[in-house]
């Protein structure tokens, strides 16, 4: 098993088990001692902000705000810098400790030595 975790997260509410499983393997993964970088990009763009992860329901699934908090606990979230911008959204309006970032660093964090990339 890889040593690092980079997770690309497209989907939203618009794809909610995808959704779901990108957040879930984060915080298992998070939960199991790995490494974790978490990236929302598209519509989970929405879940930075405060209140918009408790808005989300899939059956059978973890409560989202869960999965962020495990990950926000030993992890990281990062918001994509164009994604924001395109909605709107400023350091000042992330829930604490999401940070925001381009693509520069998303592509050092993915190949990073040790290093696993998913995209959901």
């Amino acid at each position: 098993m890889a040593k690092k975790l980079v997770i690309k997260v497209t989907a939203g509410a618009d794809a909610p088990e995808r959704c779901s499983q990108a957040f879930t393997v984060a915080a298992v993964a998070v939960a199991s001692g790995v490494d974790v970088s978490l990236w929302l990009t598209g519509e989970s763009s929405w879940f930075a902000l405060p209140g918009r992860a408790a808005e989300f329901e899939l059956p059978h699934a973890a409560p989202l705000p869960d999965l962020i908090d495990s990950v926000l606990a030993a992890g990281r979230i990062t918001l994509c810098t164009q994604c924001a911008a395109r909605r709107e959204i400023t350091e000042k309006d992330v829930i604490e400790g999401v940070r925001i970032a381009g693509a520069q660093v998303f592509v050092q964090e993915s190949l990073a030595d040790d290093t696993q990339a998913l995209v959901y």
